[in-house]
């Protein structure tokens, strides 16, 4: 059978962000779980109990890489090449302001994330989801309560901080690493479960969900 590459990806990532990725395909791999080759999760391997495993370190004019590739025999379910299938929808729109906004509605009718914030022009508001799209899904967990991280996060250019508001509701967003927050859940909840609850879902659904433009 011909060689096929079914994915491929290549981004610049800092350390962290490396290191918080390979975190969760060693989690997934330590659990038996299929491991995603990307931050959306969209692509997915099971890899077998045992496989051949290559660590690879090349000198190429001046430049140095590290390839780790595992090698396996392939089952009729170690690939999914369509994990993430999203069970909700951007909507996008206009308020009265004349603000560009969106929000992430589930199948169900519940809004489960919006921008927090107007923007502009319509343009501008596509690229605050489109930043949701490609960092929600790797998104590290952090509990600003007890400055606690989630291990199963990584790949990712921005973190979801939980958190107990005065009101004691408690409440997340997501915040890049340049500092702007990129999504919240516009609600509070009742508990720090259910807060972890609504975070998670858009974790799940962000990625692979079409956008729709609505009236306000």
């Amino acid at each position: 059978m011909p060689e096929e590459t079914v994915h491929e990806s290549r981004r610049t990532r800092g350390r962290k962000a490396i290191a918080t990725y390979f975190r969760r395909l060693a989690n997934r791999l330590g659990r038996g779980e299929p491991v995603p080759a990307d931050a959306e999760q969209t692509v997915t391997v099971d890899p077998p109990e045992t496989s051949e495993m290559e660590v690879e370190i090349e000198r190429e004019d001046g430049d140095l890489s590290l390839e780790i590739e595992l090698e396996w025999e392939e089952g009729d379910d170690d690939l999914d090449t369509d994990a993430s299938a999203s069970k909700a929808t951007f909507e996008r729109y206009e308020d009265n302001a004349e603000q560009w906004r969106w929000r992430l509605r589930h199948d169900n009718g519940n809004v489960i994330a919006d921008s927090g914030e107007g923007y502009a022009s319509k343009q501008k508001a596509t690229q605050g989801l489109e930043s949701v799209v490609e960092n929600a899904p790797g998104g590290r967990v952090v509990d600003l309560s007890k400055d606690e991280d989630d291990e199963d996060g990584g790949g990712s250019d921005a973190t979801f901080e939980l958190y107990e508001d005065e009101g004691g509701a408690w409440r997340w967003r997501l915040v890049h690493t340049n500092g702007n927050i990129i999504a919240d859940g516009g609600q509070g909840y009742s508990s720090k479960q259910k807060a972890k609850q609504g975070l998670q879902s858009v974790k799940t659904n962000a990625s692979g969900a079409p956008i729709e433009d609505v009236s306000s």
